[in-house]
């Protein structure tokens, strides 16, 4: 799948720990900001019907939300995790660039082990590019 502006090492990081974390239960991988949205991984047996540019609006919606969550008895805001019918999506959002993985129903210690990977990978992406 091409990754027009994006990264190739950003993309390969980002498919490594999904596969690790998440295993055969992705979905699909797609990278977004404000202003692009970019699917880098979309599993065999899916079609590639999905309204990219719908979801990213929505989900960019994460970019000025977050502070809506800062200094509550929670703690920091760190990843979404949205149920659907046939699967789930989990949306992390790091400075201006964020991720929405698309699964296969898991438990709970498998979201939180892939929303903090996908943390940590797009907080080392955006001190690099600092």
């Amino acid at each position: 799948m091409g990754t027009g502006n994006i990264d190739q090492e950003l993309v390969d990081e980002l498919e490594s720990v999904c596969r690790t974390a998440v295993g055969d239960e992705l979905r699909s991988i797609t990278y977004f900001t404000e202003d692009e949205v970019e699917q880098l991984y979309l599993r065999s047996d899916l079609e590639r019907t999905a309204d990219l540019v719908g979801f990213a609006e929505h989900e960019a919606l994460g970019f000025r939300s977050q502070s809506a969550y800062r200094n509550t008895q929670l703690g920091e805001y760190e990843a979404t995790i949205r149920m659907f019918e046939n699967g789930y999506l989990t949306r992390v959002i790091s400075g201006d660039i964020g991720v929405w993985v698309t699964t296969d129903p898991l438990s709970m210690e498998r979201f939180e082990e892939l929303s903090t990977a996908l943390r940590s990978v797009l907080e080392e992406h955006s001190a690099l590019e600092s």
